[in-house]
C-alpha cells in the first residue's frame, strides 16, 4: 500500500493498495484526487487493488463522508454483488455433457442480457416497499413509483456486462456455484434519478464541489437525501432477492441432475452501496463502489475474470480500508477497447483450451469479458493480504453470460 498526499488541493490522503502510482491509470488517479478534495470527505480515500475509472468515483474505491450521500459514489447498479454456495458433488461426477445440460436448463429459466420475465414474478422486497410507499411520507416521484411494477418482471434475471453465473470447482475438487448481478434496470433508474436531483440541487446551492467531478451530493438531513437512502435500500433488498432467486434456480437444476445434492456455506453480499458505519470514532457514510465489506471474520467473494480463478476470503477488519477489500480482478481495458483489441475467436478458443463450457446467446461481444481485459486475480489478492485471508480458491467449469 502507498499513500498520495502531496497533490495540489488535497484535503485528505489517498491510500492505494498497490505497489506504486504507476499502476494507477490516469483517469482513476484524477478521480481519486477529486474525492480527496471534497469538503465532507473523512480521514482518507481508500483504493482497492482492482481499482479503475468509473463514473465520478473510481470502481474499487471507498469513501467515508460526513452527513452526505453521493449517488455516483454508490454507482448506477445499486446493490450489485455476489452470491455463492458450496455443494457436496465432486467435480469428477459432472461430465461435459452434464455441464452443457445444466447451462441450457439455467438459461431457459433465467433471462439474460436485456431480457426480462414475460410474466410477473413474486418479490418480497417490492411488496414490502409498496406498503411502505402507501404508509410513509417521503419523496416518491411518479417516474420511480411506476418502475416498481416493472421490477416484478426483472427479479430473477441476470443482466449483461460482467454479470455471470458460474459452475466452479474448489481446490478439493468439489463443485460450487457463484453468480454476479445487481438491481437491474430498477436500480439503474433510481441511481440516475437521484444523481440528476443532486446535480440540480448542488447548482442551486452553489456547491463547492466542481461540476466536472460528477460527484453531486445530497445531505442526509434533507428530504432528498433521506429519500435516496430509502430508495437505495429497496434497490439493495431487490438485488439481494434477485441473486437469491437465481441461486435457487441453479440449485434446482443441480438437484435434478444430481438428486440428493446438499448445499452449504451460502454467501450473498453487495459491493455497490452506502451505509452508516462507525470508523475512527465517528459515524460516517461509507460508500463502497466496487468494494466489499471485510470485517474481522466476515466472509466475502472476490471473483476473477471469466475462465480464471475466484476466491472466497475472510476479512481481517483492517480499519485503514474502512473494513473493505477488492470486489474482483479489475479491468485493464474498457469493454469497447476489449472488443476492438481481442478477437472473438481468440476469446472462444481460450475458453475451449481451458475446458470451460460457455452459455451465451450472442457471441459477438464476448471479448468484453475476456480474461485478457482484466488484471490477474492472484496479483490483486497478493496486494491486499493485510485486508483479507484467502480461504477458498475456485476455477471456472462453466459460465453463463448475458
Amino acid at each position: 500500500m502507498f499513500v498520495i498526499n502531496n497533490q495540489p488541493g488535497q484535503l485528505i490522503p489517498v491510500k492505494v493498495w498497490l505497489n506504486d502510482i504507476s499502476q494507477l491509470e490516469e483517469e482513476c488517479l484524477q478521480q481519486a484526487l477529486n474525492l480527496s478534495k471534497l469538503p465532507f470527505a473523512f480521514r482518507h480515500i481508500a483504493l482497492m487493488p482492482d481499482t479503475h475509472a468509473g463514473f465520478g468515483m473510481p470502481i474499487g474505491g471507498v469513501l467515508a463522508a460526513d452527513n452526505v450521500v453521493i449517488p455516483n459514489a454508490v454507482g448506477v447498479d445499486i446493490g450489485c454483488g455476489m452470491c455463492f454456495a458450496e455443494t457436496d458433488i465432486p467435480k469428477t461426477e459432472l461430465t461435459k455433457e452434464d455441464l452443457q445440460h445444466l447451462v441450457g436448463q439455467i438459461m431457459r429459466n433465467i433471462p439474460t442480457g436485456f431480457n426480462h420475465h414475460k410474466s410477473k414474478q413474486t418479490s418480497q422486497a417490492l411488496d414490502s416497499f409498496v406498503k411502505q410507499i402507501n404508509a410513509a411520507e417521503f419523496y416518491k416521484p411518479w417516474e420511480l413509483v411506476k418502475e416498481i411494477d416493472s421490477g416484478y418482471y426483472q427479479i430473477g434475471t441476470l443482466g449483461g456486462g460482467n454479470h455471470f453465473i458460474e459452475i466452479q470447482a474448489d481446490e478439493r475438487g468439489m463443485v460450487c456455484v457463484m453468480l454476479h448481478s445487481g438491481s437491474r434496470n430498477f436500480g439503474l433508474k433510481i441511481a440516475r434519478h437521484f444523481n440528476e436531483v443532486a446535480k440540480r440541487l448542488n447548482e442551486q446551492w452553489q456547491s463547492p464541489v466542481p461540476k466536472q467531478y460528477d460527484l453531486a451530493f445530497l445531505p442526509l438531513d434533507t428530504p432528498e437525501g433521506n429519500a435516496y437512502m430509502v430508495w437505495m435500500d429497496v434497490a439493495l433488498q431487490f438485488a439481494m432477492e434477485n441473486r437469491r432467486k437465481m441461486m435457487d434456480i441453479v440449485m434446482n437444476a443441480l438437484q435434478k441432475r444430481r438428486p440428493g445434492v446438499r448445499f452449504s456455506n451460502t454467501i450473498n453480499a453487495h459491493h455497490n452501496y452506502a451505509a452508516l458505519e462507525n470508523h475512527f470514532g465517528r459515524e460516517v457514510m461509507v460508500h463502497r463502489k466496487g468494494a466489499i465489506r471485510a470485517r474481522q471474520g466476515e466472509l466475502g467473494i472476490i471473483p476473477g475474470a471469466m475462465g480464471t480463478y475466484s476466491y472466497i476470503v475472510e476479512g481481517l477488519g483492517n480499519e485503514e480500508s474502512f473494513h473493505s477489500c477488492s470486489h474482483g480482478a479489475g479491468r485493464t481495458m474498457s469493454r469497447k477497447k476489449a472488443v476492438a483489441t481481442i478477437p472473438v475467436d481468440k476469446t472462444m478458443e481460450d475458453l475451449k483450451q481451458l475446458g470451460v463450457v460457455l452459455g451465451k446467446n450472442k457471441k459477438g461481444d464476448i471479448s468484453e469479458e475476456s480474461r485478457f481485459a482484466y488484471k490477474d486475480i492472484d496479483f490483486v489478492i497478493s496486494q491486499e493480504l493485510d485486508l483479507i485471508r484467502p480461504v477458498k480458491k475456485l476455477m471456472t467449469m462453466a459460465v453463463i453470460k448475458g
